[in-house]
């Protein structure tokens, strides 16, 4: 199973992607909105006050040329594109991580002093700051704090920063149309019940009332809405 496969099966296995954003307090869970920069306008239940704050967050900066680099390549080595499926950047995600440490805060020393770690880990192995190595060398240096095999002390900066980037890389994507798609989600839909199983009915000696069951557990009338009398009694 790939990597993106393996992201898939644990969403849909039950994780929501409010609980992807990592760090957050009970108090910045209740407050958090997944958002999309620019999200400005549009009918998304948003108040004029929440609307001139993300305008206001839309217009601020935070990270440097560099790191936006940086967090671009780690986002589509997170989640690269497939045949089916845009790359994080593709369904911008990137620019998802931009606005979302201005909107929680806290999130902004971890994410800088991560990306300063590794740079310095990068250079360390190999002589070039992470987003200037080769897409071998980036992996190598990502396997090392993505699946850790030991609890070196010397990695642990890394392996915090990796965790972080990794749950906004799926928070943001995963509230994406391209991302809701490639998961294959529709929602709530209405399904097809024909009546509890004979086997249940038998077991608690109950029976349905045949003329009963015509008209309420007949699927080719699941559509017609039913009629009753005055006095309570079904008519169709």
């Amino acid at each position: 199973m790939d990597r993106r496969s393996t992201i898939k099966s644990v969403l849909l296995g039950g994780l929501s992607g409010g609980l992807l954003i990592a760090g957050c307090t009970p108090e910045e869970k209740a407050k958090t909105k997944v958002l999309q920069p620019g999200m400005v306008e549009g009918p998304y239940g948003r108040t004029d006050k929440e609307k001139a704050r993300d305008a206001r967050l839309a217009e601020e900066t935070f990270f440097t040329e560099h790191e936006l680099a940086t967090i671009a390549v780690l986002c589509d080595l997170i989640l690269p594109a497939t045949a089916t499926a845009p790359s994080a950047t593709g369904a911008e995600v990137d620019d998802f991580i931009s606005f979302i440490v201005k909107d929680i805060p806290r999130h902004q020393l971890p994410m800088r002093g991560g990306l300063m770690w590794l740079d310095h880990r990068a250079v360390s192995n190999h002589e070039r700051v992470f987003s200037d190595c080769t897409v071998d060398q980036q992996k190598k240096l990502l396997d090392e704090i993505a699946y850790p095999d030991d609890t070196n002390p010397e990695l642990q900066p890394g392996i915090q920063f990796f965790n972080r980037m990794r749950n906004l890389v799926l928070t943001g994507y995963y509230t994406t149309k391209a991302g809701i798609d490639d998961l294959g989600y529709v929602g709530n839909t209405p399904n097809v019940w024909d009546g509890v199983p004979q086997e249940v009915l038998d077991k608690h000696g109950l029976a349905y009332d045949k003329e009963w069951l015509a008209k309420c557990v007949d699927q080719e009338k699941r559509d017609v809405i039913a009629e009753w009398d005055e006095d309570g009694n079904l008519i169709s």
